[in-house]
């Protein structure tokens, strides 16, 4: 883990988060500045800084992930769709590999690349948010 990386923190508990997926491999958990309310952060726990370091045994699991969290938001939320985006290295804030599955409705104002983003009024329905998704969550393949 290098020196200071915020998600190593999250994925080892030393700092907060509204978890949505904790599995073995991979941890989800709401941005705190979301596109859209339910915007997930999904990681692996090992770090990784970039989508060009990720070891082979983790593609799968990533990407199931991604896939089950993108059907919560459409199951547990009432999104009609999602993005699941990724950054690396350019507009990566934080420097370890990252997921976002973000909830999409018909005219919700989002256009092309430039996220506006919101906060949660409180961390009560941050939590409740992350319930609705938790509980609508597949299981992995």
């Amino acid at each position: 883990m290098p020196r200071a990386c915020l998600f190593c923190a999250i994925v080892a508990g030393d700092e907060p988060a509204t978890v949505v997926l904790d599995e073995e491999r991979l941890l989800g958990f709401l941005d705190v500045r979301p596109v859209f309310h339910g915007h997930v952060l999904l990681v692996p726990r090992v770090h990784v800084d970039t989508l060009l370091e990720l070891p082979a045994d983790l593609h799968a699991p990533l990407l199931d992930g991604a896939r089950r969290l993108a059907r919560a938001a459409v199951d547990g939320l009432g999104a009609q769709g999602t993005i699941v985006a990724m950054n690396n290295t350019v507009s990566q804030s934080v420097p370890h590999l990252h997921v976002h599955v973000v909830p999409r409705t018909k005219g919700d104002g989002l256009r092309g690349f430039f996220w506006p983003r919101t906060r949660y009024d409180d961390l009560q329905q941050a939590a409740d948010v992350a319930a609705r998704l938790a509980a609508a969550l597949p299981p992995p393949d």
